[in-house]
């Protein structure tokens, strides 16, 4: 005779608010090279959050990860703070490899990046889950837009990178978060993305 289960989490209307917060400052963007609604992003980093056994706020984390980077820097993050509270806003804000609001003017790929997998060998748990829920998320779709078409994807990415530098920074994101004890839910489907990723 089975039992009912319970879901770990309740969400409450602060989930569906920061949904509709998300929503707001991405419908216009859409994911690298594609026609694929951005927010589908942050939707699916949510989801793996919760399916690793995440909180509400480190879900609502997940929702507004690419906020502050990429629509507005420290002002959406004092919003994301007024709105969703201080955890959430510093969970953002150490998912963030850039807060300057003109995109022209950010640094080098190849120094944001090194300078983010640096500040990840010392953030905190929170920062460290949303974090692999994005990378593995990403590396995901990566991984199947290569088996669809081939090394055709690695012409989506900016002029600064090729196949090479993107496998050495999910490498070297992997080996953080693997170094961190992150849940083995979200280690492993990234690991197998990024073998994918390799072949």
């Amino acid at each position: 005779m089975s039992t009912k289960q319970t879901p770990h989490v309740f969400l409450s209307e602060r989930f569906f608010d920061a949904m509709a917060y998300a929503t707001k400052w991405h419908k216009d963007q859409v994911r690298k090279s594609t026609n694929i609604a951005y927010i589908s992003h942050p939707f699916g980093v949510a989801a793996l959050v919760l399916e690793a056994g995440g909180d509400e706020e480190q879900a609502i984390a997940g929702l507004l990860h690419d906020v502050a980077e990429d629509c507005g820097g420290e002002e959406r993050l004092a919003e994301i703070i007024s709105q969703f509270g201080a955890r959430v806003a510093g969970i953002v804000r150490g998912c963030s490899d850039s807060l300057v609001v003109d995109q022209s003017k950010k640094e080098s790929w190849i120094v944001r990046k090194l300078a983010h997998i640096d500040h990840m060998k010392s953030a905190d748990a929170d920062t460290l889950l949303v974090t692999a829920a994005d990378k593995t998320h990403n590396a995901r779709a990566i991984a199947t837009d290569f088996q669809e078409i081939g090394d055709e994807v690695w012409e989506r990415f900016d002029k600064e990178t090729n196949k090479e530098l993107i496998l050495w920074y999910y490498d070297s994101m992997y080996e953080v978060l693997k170094e961190a004890k992150v849940t083995t839910k979200l280690l492993r489907p990234l690991h197998t993305a990024i073998e994918i990723m390799r072949s």
